[in-house]
């Protein structure tokens, strides 16, 4: 005889079962807040049929001036996407996550660099203390990997950053983890991806820096990607009013590459703060055109 638990066991599994169904692995990622505009949550549209991801952009392990904090994180992104914002917004999409962006190209006029730690270990364990307490504190589900300058001599890179995406996932703080290389960068997060793939869950390459503006040279640019990475976790990229492809030409592109045999479960777009002044068109456009794919 099934108690009133087990019949709400049973519906809540039924619930999570039928979502996860529904959503069919589709994932949209969106870059926000880096460009200190008091961007929020509230107005992007978030269909439920597909897996959204905010990526919070960006945590730094940097002072204000720029200084290198030896893997001490702080938040840098819009003040208006507070802790309570992400708790609300995944309060009404429960298909939402938030991810924290780490590094990325500058912080105010100062090049952000990926630097080789005196000691690498120490820089870990700062790391996952550091990002840990920004990942509780903001109700985060994940970090992206998004440095963009190295020194000629990176070995430290791959290590560091693949332990600390491992300890996060060994113990919990993080379900998921992304990377963003772009066509200079994309040797150091090679190694890091031969290393430590198995907890990586996307590669967010940033297509729009392939100086590609055609859908024939946006094909050619994914081909060459999914055989440095993965086919399965390469996520075709748009930047709004931005580099690279431009307007409808990147659906055709989405297009392309389906009919030459990819699966496009998922788009990356960078940003949100951007994509106001158009009313999300592309975020209307990726995720339409994501719940109406099929797999090839």
């Amino acid at each position: 005889m099934k108690t009133k638990f087990h019949l709400v066991l049973l519906h809540v599994i039924a619930v999570v079962l039928s979502f996860q169904q529904f959503s069919d692995g589709k994932v949209m990622m969106e870059y926000i807040g880096a460009t200190g505009r008091p961007v929020t949550f509230d107005p992007v549209p978030i269909d439920d049929g597909v897996d959204f991801h905010f990526i919070l952009s960006f945590a730094i392990d940097a002072d204000a001036s720029g200084n290198p904090q030896n893997g001490n994180f702080s938040p840098y992104w819009a003040s208006t996407l507070t802790p309570d914002a992400v708790s609300s917004i995944k309060a009404r999409h429960p298909n939402v996550k938030a991810l924290a962006s780490l590094s990325g190209w500058s912080l105010g006029g100062t090049v952000l660099r990926w630097y080789t730690p005196a000691n690498p270990n120490l820089w870990i364990s700062n790391a996952f203390s550091s990002l840990k307490s920004i990942i509780t504190t903001y109700h985060l589900d994940g970090i992206d990997i998004d440095y963009e300058n190295f020194p000629r001599h990176n070995e430290s890179f791959g290590y560091c950053i693949g332990e600390l995406i491992t300890m996060l996932k060994n113990q919990s703080v993080i379900t998921v983890a992304t990377i963003a290389p772009f066509y200079i960068t994309v040797l150091p997060y090679i190694d890091l991806f031969n290393r430590y793939g198995d907890v990586i869950d996307y590669v967010n390459h940033q297509f729009y820096t392939d100086k590609v503006k055609t859908p024939q040279g946006y094909l050619k640019a994914f081909q060459l990607r999914v055989e440095q990475f993965d086919k399965e976790k390469v996520l075709p990229a748009y930047e709004v009013n931005g580099r690279g492809i431009q307007g409808d030409a990147f659906f055709d592109a989405l297009a392309l590459l389906q009919r030459n045999g990819f699966d496009v479960n998922g788009v990356m777009i960078y940003s949100a703060d951007a994509s106001a002044s158009d009313n999300y068109y592309y975020e209307k456009r990726s995720q339409a055109f994501l719940l109406n794919s099929t797999s090839v």
